[in-house]
Parts: structure tokens; sequence; C-alpha cells
């Protein structure tokens, strides 16, 4: 499986960006879907999850806030940020596992390259 994220970029505070990942290779081993982010000097941290049933899971951090979706006719993950704040700015990376637990857990088994999203006070 591959993924590839799109549309980080830089903001001020309150604004929205939409990232996309879309997956590619052996997608029928796809279950769960998940966005995790690392900013500088910080662990990786889950955001939302969305399994192929649909069910979301956010950190407390996101809810409210973070709208993850998927489109499965694209292969593709959204995750929606609105009102975004100096602390969200990291590196987002999607990610996915055939098992819902890796996924969760931080440590899916394939991970996309990463998309910088900065957020100015």
């Amino acid at each position: 499986v591959q993924l590839v994220e799109s549309g980080g970029g830089s903001v001020q505070a309150g604004g929205s960006l939409r990232l996309s990942c879309v997956a590619s290779g052996s997608i029928f081993s796809i279950n769960a879907m998940g966005w995790y982010r690392q900013a500088p000097g910080k662990q990786r941290e889950l955001v939302a999850v969305i399994t192929r049933g649909d069910s979301t899971v956010y950190a407390d951090s996101a809810k409210g806030r973070f709208t993850i979706s998927r489109d499965y006719t694209k292969n593709t993950v959204y995750l929606q940020m609105n009102s975004l704040k100096p602390e969200d700015t990291a590196v987002y990376y999607c990610a996915t596992d055939a098992a819902y637990s890796s996924l969760v857990s931080g440590r899916p088994h394939y991970w996309g390259q990463g998309t910088q999203v900065t957020v100015s006070s």
C-alpha cells in the first residue's frame, strides 16, 4: 500500500486546511485509515481515525475542530481542519494497517511521507 498526502501549507490562526491522502496498491487490505502528526521535539500522536464502517475516533485536541472522512470511490481519506491553532503546527502523516489495533497504537504498517502544516499566530 502506498499513501500520498497533500494539502498542507501555512495559515493564520483560525484558518482552515483540508488534507488529502490517496491510497494505492493492495488497497483491499486496508481497514481503518488515520492521521497522525508530529510537532518538532515531540512524539508522533494520533489525530483521527476512520474505520471501513465510517466510525470515527478523534484525539481530544481535534474534537470539534477536525473532521475525518473517506471517499471509497477515490481511495482517499480527508482531514478537514478548522479553527487552526499554532499548536496544530506539525507534519501530518496518513497511515493505515489491516489491523485496527496497530493503527491506533502507533504501529501501522503503512505511512505516507507527511505534509507540513504551519499555523501562525
